[in-house]
């Protein structure tokens, strides 16, 4: 989990970048940007706000040879070493960032490489490289007296409300490449951004795993429990499936196998999808790791509780408590009616 509440922006530099392959301009400034206090919360905001919005996956630098040879990994451990000179690192990014703008449909644009402290991730202080590129250009009406009446100019500036792309570089795990998000509004080139500027993996931790196999465990419900069952039971199984994980610092295969799946039938199956599928999801050798709570909790708000019927009828079953949905709900077959019908015990109706 990242804190960015009193993030503190140490440096900030200012470049442009132009598409390489249509031989547009790279300019570079000479100085660092000095902010303004009317400024700082709205640059602030700018940079941040997308990284509150989305949910932390992380990535690392990467290399199939060395993680010394990725350029974004030499210059970020350059900066983080020496943060004084700053300025002229960032010159070193945006050359970078330029070097890959060699695409027709890569967007020109201005760049922001600023310095921040005062960030803790995983509970642990730490400073941070932001690099931000704006690359779509916002129109906006300015207003301004002629004599006795008000006249309008349109011009174009930078949207706050909207971050095209963005990364922060934590110095933090850096002998795994150090971990890094990122956002990357304008789609239609995500590979220019996250592999050849970047040039990142996913990093691998417990957060990952953890919701890798949850989301595996998800689609076994789906695929398997599903037909082999019946609606009540995929539902049951993620129950069980995420309290396992909720109630455990440590995950181990067997154990968990033996506590989810009612039906030992299943556990077979189970195994034989995870060898079929398990690549996929980064799990196939992965049999024990510990557990990340945050992952779980977005996990648990994502897998629907819900058993919709074909009459338009909906039941709800408890997450916190699944031994009701055990005792109390039955599942059978009207004859005469040629329907399957859900049998719910109660004692009394709850006030709402």
């Amino acid at each position: 989990m990242i804190n960015l509440f009193n993030a503190h922006i140490e440096s900030l530099s200012l470049h442009r970048v132009g598409n390489k392959s249509r031989n547009e301009a790279l300019f570079l400034s000479e100085e660092t940007y000095t902010l303004s206090d009317e400024v700082i919360p709205l640059i602030k905001e700018y940079f941040f706000k997308p990284f509150r919005e989305k949910e932390e996956n992380y990535y690392q630098f990467a290399h199939e040879v060395d993680l010394d040879y990725n350029e974004m990994y030499r210059l970020a451990s350059e900066l983080f070493a020496n943060p004084t000179n700053a300025h002229e690192i960032s010159k070193e990014i945006t050359k970078h960032l330029f070097e890959q703008s060699n695409h027709p449909h890569i967007k020109n644009g201005d760049v922001f490489v600023a310095y921040i402290n005062h960030v803790t991730i995983d509970n642990t202080p730490v400073d941070v490289i932001g690099v931000f590129k704006s690359e779509i250009q916002a129109d906006f009406l300015q207003l301004s007296e002629n004599g006795k009446n008000l006249e309008m100019t349109l011009q174009q500036g930078i949207n706050l409300y909207r971050l095209d792309k963005g990364a922060l570089i934590f110095n933090h795990k850096k002998e795994e490449g150090y971990k890094i998000l990122t956002v990357d509004s304008n789609r239609y080139d995500a590979r220019y951004w996250l592999e050849h500027f970047l040039n990142v993996d996913v990093f691998q931790d417990e957060n990952f795993i953890t919701k890798k196999y949850l989301k595996f465990c998800q689609d076994f419900a789906k695929d398997v429990v599903l037909p082999a069952e019946d609606k009540k039971e995929e539902v049951m199984f993620m129950n069980r499936s995420v309290n396992y994980f909720a109630k455990n610092d440590n995950f181990e295969e067997t154990n968990f196998l033996n506590e989810v799946l009612d039906n030992p039938d299943l556990i077979p199956e189970f195994k034989n999808y995870k060898v079929d599928k398990g690549e996929k999801y980064s799990i196939e050798d992965v049999t024990s790791f510990p557990i990340a709570n945050a992952a779980v909790s977005d996990a648990r708000k994502k897998i629907k509780n819900v058993i919709n019927l074909d009459t338009n009828i909906q039941i709800k079953l408890d997450f916190i408590n699944p031994e009701s949905a055990e005792k109390f709900v039955e599942k059978g077959w009207d004859e005469e009616k040629q329907m399957y019908y859900y049998l719910v015990y109660f004692n009394k109706e709850q006030k709402s």
